[in-house]
């Protein structure tokens, strides 16, 4: 699976369904790629990656057949440059609220030249920074990076506060965005209702958040945080385009824990 085979799914409607890597292990990684996911996405914000670990995950993820993606840190000029230039086809943008914020993000994954969809006389922000990387095979695929993969990078910008919601066709509207991602329990602590997902007011976000998808035509997606088939057929059925499924660690506690009936009385 590869970005171009994930914009052929969305294209045709269907959902895209991969899942999040925190546990820094390459064997973890390949092990998720080979279970089936179209995309592991590698938590950058939450989990213990570093610069110098990101190029052997992603290998590992793609050597298992999925395509390797980000959540960054933070929407900075140094996180999108660390993730890409290790080989990340895909970026999440955590905690974006506004129109702006989301112009900056994008326009440090852009590389000069490729912001066609700035309207004339348009000022352009910070470009991404050019140089040899493992993206580009150190400089012996440049060219071929630079003119087919670096701009089909598949951004997408996580909803996680209520102002986000407050302001989400602005943010819907920038021409680059893929696709959104809700972070569940970042919205719901935000409006003081933290993993009440069935609160009316929580559900009247969610809400909010589809019909303005539905308006800008922009695919909607979310993390299922606790991996259980029925909400995933559920959220699909709902208008989930991108989803993110499970974690790592939350597989391994619920294929891990010693079964009750294992125990002495």
């Amino acid at each position: 699976m590869n970005i171009r085979d994930i914009r052929a799914l969305l294209a045709e409607d269907k959902t895209t369904v991969g899942t999040w890597l925190q546990l820094p292990s390459t064997d973890v990684a390949e092990i998720l790629a080979r279970a089936g996911y179209d995309w592991v996405a590698a938590d950058m914000e939450h989990a213990s990656f570093s610069r110098s670990l990101l190029p052997d995950i992603f290998r590992a993820i793609e050597n298992g057949g999925a395509a390797p993606f980000a959540r960054l840190p933070e929407a900075s000029k140094t996180a999108v440059k660390a993730a890409l230039e290790a080989g990340a086809q895909g970026l999440i943008f955590p905690m974006i609220e506004s129109r702006r914020q989301l112009d900056a993000a994008i326009d440090f994954a852009t590389y000069p030249g490729q912001d066609a969809w700035r309207g004339e006389g348009e000022r352009a922000g910070e470009y991404r920074g050019v140089g040899y990387c493992r993206a580009n095979a150190f400089g012996r695929d440049f060219d071929a990076y630079l003119n087919d993969r670096a701009p089909d990078i598949f951004l997408v910008a996580q909803i996680e506060h209520i102002r986000a919601v407050e302001n989400l066709d602005a943010i819907l509207s920038h021409p680059r965005l893929d696709a959104i991602m809700v972070g569940p329990y970042d919205l719901s602590g935000s409006m003081g209702l933290t993993g009440r997902f069935e609160h009316p007011d929580f559900l009247s976000a969610m809400t909010a958040v589809r019909a303005a998808c539905g308006r800008r035509g922009v695919r909607m997606g979310l993390h299922i945080v606790h991996p259980e088939p029925g909400e995933l057929d559920r959220q699909i059925k709902n208008g989930a385009r991108f989803v993110a499924y499970g974690i790592d660690a939350m597989f391994l506690w619920l294929g891990a824990e010693r079964p009750r009936r294992g125990r002495q009385a």
